[in-house]
């Protein structure tokens, strides 16, 4: 009786101890919690409309880059990039626009920016308004984002990254998640044996049910296993997965994570967990509800926790983040602040407590 009552009380404790670690981080403000820091990117910046943020390191220093201009898919929409150093982000200094070789004025869409273990860092990005006149393009700098080239089109059949960071595998592949929407949602891959210099292009199985699907997010599993998480217009994130390096993909399958039609990212931790930044709201067709911005984290790849509100504000805007992790094992957050700012947050992974490491707490006690 003794014994029973014993493992009860233990069964009782790791509950307790679970649900305490998962959800405490949420309470954010108090000095345990994971957020250390946040701040405004371009509290200066005099323009009416910023959105679509990405993050890179390179050579010691935080890049980042986004969208910026008079209002959403004008013409004078460019892209803005600032480098964070000696402890503050620099003034934005604009890189790019959508002006075409021959001198036609047209807007810019989701820069991404990539920073290989070798070579210059890359920022690519798209031209034009409508779909299937987009241009992908690409820029890079030799000198950590300091200057920047003059923009070189991609190879024909080539979208480049969608809205996501590309991904550089152990053996060198990068893998950018890519998707189409002039015929539909559909994605597809991007993989480069040259560290992003030529690209193929990889095309996932489509099932007897075709997902309206766009903006992959690549999370490394290691040994060339890897997963990637899609927004889409079916309420929830779907995932797609690869066992030979990105070469070849499953159908998309849908996780645990709502999904209003929003764009997100996500990145493997080193210590293996994956960390996902996305609106976990209900879709519903012909709205835009992009308040409450989330951390979810998985120990299976498969299974995820909502772990931390970043935001949560009714009647507000907090979109489209990009996430990564710095060598310092810190990740970084960039995203849309009520489209006129790009707020940045750090957190420090090892405060964002999950099941795997409480069990192994309450064991050890």
């Amino acid at each position: 009786m003794k014994r029973r009552t014993l493992t009860s009380f233990r069964h009782l404790s790791f509950a307790f101890l679970s649900f305490y670690s998962v959800q405490s981080p949420a309470e954010s403000g108090n000095k345990f919690g994971p957020i250390l820091s946040t701040e405004i990117i371009n509290p200066r910046q005099n323009v009416s409309f910023c959105h679509a943020s990405t993050i890179a390191y390179r050579d010691g220093n935080l890049v980042a880059a986004w969208l910026a201009g008079s209002k959403e898919a004008a013409k004078d929409v460019g892209i803005w990039v600032a480098r964070f150093s000696g402890g503050h982000w620099d003034d934005p200094v604009r890189v790019a626009d959508g002006r075409s070789p021959d001198g036609e004025a047209l807007t810019t869409i989701n820069p991404v920016l990539f920073s290989p273990r070798s070579g210059p860092l890359m920022l690519f990005y798209n031209r034009g308004k409508l779909p299937a006149d987009w241009h992908p393009l690409r820029i890079t700098s030799l000198d950590g984002g300091r200057t920047w080239s003059k923009p070189t089109a991609l190879g024909l059949g080539l979208s480049g990254p969608a809205k996501d960071k590309p991904v550089q595998l152990s053996n060198g592949i990068v893998i950018s998640g890519s998707s189409t929407e002039d015929d539909g949602w559909s994605v597809h891959f991007e993989r480069s044996v040259d560290g992003g210099t030529t690209w193929d292009v990889v095309y996932p199985p489509v099932g007897s049910h075709r997902v309206q699907a766009i903006q992959p997010a690549i999370l490394d599993h290691g040994h060339g296993h890897l997963q990637a998480l899609v927004r889409t217009k079916s309420g929830f994130v779907f995932s797609t997965r690869s066992r030979d390096w990105g070469k070849t993909w499953s159908g998309l399958s849908p996780l645990n994570i709502p999904n209003p039609n929003s764009g997100l990212d996500a990145v493997t931790l080193t210590d293996g967990r994956d960390l996902v930044v996305g609106n976990p709201l209900p879709y519903a067709e012909g709205k835009w509800d992009r308040h409450k911005l989330s951390v979810f984290i998985s120990t299976d790849h498969q299974t995820y926790r909502n772990v931390l509100d970043i935001e949560n504000q009714a009647n507000h805007e907090f979109s489209y983040p990009a996430v990564i992790q710095s060598p310092d094992g810190l990740v970084h957050i960039t995203y849309t602040w009520e489209k006129i700012h790009i707020k940045h947050v750090v957190l420090d992974p090892k405060r964002i407590r999950t099941p795997r490491q409480t069990l192994l707490l309450a064991t050890v006690r």
